[in-house]
């Protein structure tokens, strides 16, 4: 199989190769290069020395906005890359090169059918924040509303169908040919990536769920999750409310003794265990660039472009499986993962079950600075991963959360353990989900599900009384085994039935030895002697044939 690209993907198809050659994947750049067609290669030179963490940063920023949402996902995996990768690829959460205004205005008009300076009574020419796929500008209502306008790059829909055009071309050929693509599925993954960035660049649909969430996290005093402007938003520009304060990135020592970092950490936590494991509808990219301490002290999510959601028989399963990682129990973590993912042809249960169970159990020996339960549920995905068992998203999303929580709670409070957190409020989440199954919607189905079964129950019953008046009740049972077990029961009988007719013939053959006969057979009466002698040989071959059906049956169970 030859690698298929379209002429205008070839220099995108070259930088990637040459991404993958660059930070350590030379073998995999060889390979699908190999595979190209067409008469131009990436040019692979010499393997460079290993490159400073900035330049993966500043590299996947050149590449685009597609890439560079990449870097951002990679920036909240620390079970994946390290420390200084991590630190480098963090400026791509909100650093990004601004686009200029006369596009700004541009957009706005168009999407918005109005001009700038009808809409607003003051919008900043100078960008608040730069970001992968928009960029924000500070603005005022006409009522006075102090608000933010969230604009899309341009032309970034296209560029992005462009660029995974050629990611699902290599993708494809790594499945099939390669056995870490079989492993992963990166097609898979793929596109999971896809679904989400499309999401993200549907403004309105991030409207809505800046209501839901607000709705949903309104019990939290110390969350704050900013109201759009539905009137003045579309699919590619998003107006809501100014929130004013500092990111917790950018808060200095000094700051944070100000706070009630505990709190805030614990409350966080907290309304995202809520979102996951009750709502069935959260925010996942709860990275510290997302995270805002406004100016009267509270934590303003921001950015709700990548959101989960979680069906409530996946819920129970989650929750469950977020117990047993925070009491340590590996043999119940492994359970459930097995319960609720796929495997494939070659699964190794046995590998599987023990680097799981072996490194939840370490988890829960880890001093309160390194009790990651995101940590832990990542790693044991990717271990699932490696032995063939294919979790399924929920899961893998809900990891990537943790982290970024626990990140989070890290800077507002360094002994944070989210651990503990869990098994805190296990109680208050379980109280919930009681009541919310309690509600009337439930209570309704319920009772309709009671009507119908009340209803057709005179019915059935009639129909079981008559069939037992006419005798023609049947009871069948499916047992794979039932012949098996009278073939077994028959020959036990038969055994049983043969000896005690040989020990009724030995004792007649006693009683007629009394019994004086002309026939005799070596002197003792004849008839008795038969007797005795077909005895003899009966009990002979009774015990012969229980010895070989013995050895026949020790020779199988070896074999």
């Amino acid at each position: 199989m030859k690698l298929s690209l379209k002429p205008h993907h070839l220099k995108r198809y070259k930088d990637i190769a040459m991404l993958f050659w660059k930070y350590g994947t030379s073998d995999l750049a060889k390979e699908f290069t190999n595979e190209a067609e067409g008469d131009e290669k990436p040019p692979l030179a010499t393997k460079p020395g290993q490159p400073a963490p900035e330049e993966l940063a500043e590299d996947l920023e050149k590449m685009g906005p597609t890439f560079i949402k990449f870097g951002q996902l990679l920036s909240s995996r620390p079970d994946l890359l390290p420390e200084p990768y991590l630190k480098a690829l963090a400026r791509l959460q909100d650093k990004i090169k601004p686009f200029p205004y006369e596009q700004v205005e541009q957009i706005i008009s168009s999407e918005l059918g109005v001009r700038i300076s009808k809409a607003f009574s003051h919008f900043e020419e100078k960008h608040l924040a730069a970001a992968s796929l928009g960029q924000v500008h500070r603005a005022t209502m006409r009522d006075g509303r102090p608000v933010v306008v969230k604009v899309q790059r341009p032309d970034i829909r296209k560029q992005i169908a462009d660029d995974f055009e050629v990611l699902e071309a290599i993708a494809d050929f790594f499945d099939e040919h390669t056995d870490i693509g079989r492993r992963y599925r990166f097609g898979k993954i793929l596109a999971e990536f896809k679904t989400s960035i499309l999401q993200e660049l549907d403004y309105q649909r991030e409207a809505s769920h800046l209501t839901t969430l607000a709705n949903n996290l309104k019990e939290f005093p110390h969350l704050l999750v900013p109201l759009p402007v539905l009137d003045f938003s579309s699919r590619s520009v998003l107006t809501m409310d100014y929130v004013s304060g500092t990111k917790i990135t950018a808060l200095s020592p000094i700051a944070k003794l100000d706070i009630h970092g505990d709190v805030l950490a614990e409350e966080f936590f907290k309304a995202y265990l809520k979102q996951v494991l009750i709502d069935g509808f959260f925010h996942a990219d709860p990275h510290p660039g997302n995270v805002f301490l406004t100016d009267d002290g509270r934590l303003a999510l921001l950015d709700l472009g990548m959101t989960g959601r979680v069906s409530a028989n996946m819920q129970e399963n989650l929750l469950r499986l977020l117990l047993a990682i925070s009491e340590g129990n590996g043999d119940e973590t492994v359970k459930i993962i097995l319960g609720i993912s796929e495997t494939a042809e070659n699964f190794d249960e046995a590998e599987f079950t023990k680097k799981a169970a072996a490194f939840v159990f370490e988890q829960k020996d880890q001093t309160l600075n390194h009790q990651d339960v995101g940590k832990a549920l990542m790693e044991v995905s990717r271990t699932a991963a490696q032995t063939g068992l294919y979790v399924p998203t929920e899961l893998t999303l809900l990891g990537k959360t943790l982290l970024q929580l626990e990140q989070v709670g890290k800077i507002l409070c360094p002994t944070f353990n989210p651990n503990a957190s869990v098994r805190r409020h296990v109680g208050e989440i379980m109280t919930s989900r009681i009541r919310k199954s309690a509600s009337p919607g439930h209570l309704f189905g319920s009772l309709l599900e009671m009507k119908d079964f009340v209803g057709g129950l005179p019915g059935r019953v009639n129909k079981i009384l008559d069939v037992v008046g006419n005798s023609e009740l049947e009871v069948k049972v499916n047992t794979p085994d039932a012949r098996h077990l009278l073939n077994g029961f028959e020959k036990i009988a038969n055994r049983v039935t043969t000896g005690i007719i040989l020990a009724a013939l030995i004792v007649g053959a006693a009683l007629m030895m009394r019994i004086s006969s002309t026939f005799q057979i070596f002197g003792y009466p004849g008839i008795a002697m038969i007797c005795f002698l077909v005895a003899l040989g009966g009990s002979g071959w009774l015990v012969l044939g229980i010895l070989w059906k013995d050895y026949q049956d020790k020779h199988k169970r070896k074999e």
